[in-house]
């Protein structure tokens, strides 16, 4: 059962669930725009969604494997519990080692643990995996809404937190030599959907997610050689270090190194809820480095906490 805490106006939830309702509006034509082949199939099964999960008996029965990863593998630290303000929340963070993030899976296991299924949060993923049949089940099953607007603003609209990160593959998959920098690929769509849903952002700081997949090569070249950029929407072909392959492929199915993953919810960035504001380019850029800047200074403070350069 949700606890209803919804801490906006009667005005302001009115307003997100007028834009949740323009944003399905809009998707919905546009995937029938885009209904054949591949990419319409992609389509469909990616607009599949709906607000269900996390499924409880699916976390209870997976809990022991999550517990030794989060708690033994990963030796994760989490703290900044104290900057979650009443939800609904728009959650923003950076990633690394796609496909599988396991920093952002991380995150999703320590809110179920601290909030059942009296706070749910609902991460989200790229297409691509929503649409692959048994890996967007398991998704699904975990609260994993698709990286869309109509998904992210109904959850919104509906008081459900909700975590997005708006760099996608250029910062999961950006270099292990890069890997402390704060990357959200200057998307700014993040802060649109938070004014007209009229919820705080939280950045999410955290590093070491890149020591479980070691990224040598992005391959931004390399897609577009095999058109993937157009086929599968996808910008990047990676190369990294992984388990039992070695260097390969990233899109390879893997066991993630031992990395020790710190992650910190810091203090919410409080937005200007006039619809308005959505479309004011100044306006934006000034949240979007605030977010950006604010999660670059948490993982600053948590790097400072490395005892090893690698695993540490």
């Amino acid at each position: 059962m949700t606890t209803n805490t919804d801490h906006r106006s009667g005005e302001v939830r009115n307003q997100a669930q007028q834009h949740a309702d323009e944003a399905r509006a809009r998707m919905d034509a546009r995937r029938r725009q885009h209904d054949e082949g591949l990419t319409g199939w992609l389509n469909k099964r990616a607009g599949d969604w709906e607000l269900s999960g996390p499924d409880e008996a699916t976390m209870q029965r997976q809990k022991y494997l999550w517990n030794f990863l989060v708690d033994h593998w990963f030796r994760m630290e989490f703290d900044g519990w104290e900057n979650l303000p009443d939800p609904p929340a728009l959650l923003v963070g950076i990633h690394s080692g796609a496909p599988f993030v396991w920093d952002a899976w991380t995150v999703g296991v320590q809110w179920w643990r601290r909030f059942g299924q009296d706070r749910p949060l609902h991460g989200t993923a790229h297409d691509v995996l929503m649409a692959m049949p048994l890996v967007g089940r398991y998704f699904r099953a975990m609260g994993v809404l698709p990286a869309a607007p109509d998904s992210m603003a109904t959850a919104l609209a509906e008081g459900r937190d909700v975590a997005v990160w708006p760099g996608g593959e250029v910062d999961s998959l950006r270099p292990w030599s890069e890997r402390d920098q704060a990357n959200l690929a200057g998307r700014k769509g993040f802060v649109k959907m938070a004014i007209r849903a009229g919820v705080p952002i939280v950045p999410i700081a955290t590093v070491g997610g890149a020591d479980a997949m070691p990224v040598l090569v992005r391959g931004d070249r390399l897609s577009q050689a095999l058109g993937l950029d157009k086929l599968l929407r996808l910008k990047v072909f990676p190369v990294a270090v992984s388990l039992p392959w070695g260097i390969a492929p990233a899109a390879l199915p893997q066991f993630p190194l031992p990395a020790k993953i710190r992650t910190r919810l810091m203090p919410a960035v409080e937005l200007d809820h006039d619809p308005d504001r959505a479309d004011d380019d100044e306006y934006l850029e000034e949240k979007y480095w605030e977010v950006q800047n604010s999660i670059q200074h948490g993982m600053d403070a948590l790097a400072r906490k490395r005892a090893l350069p690698l695993f540490g």
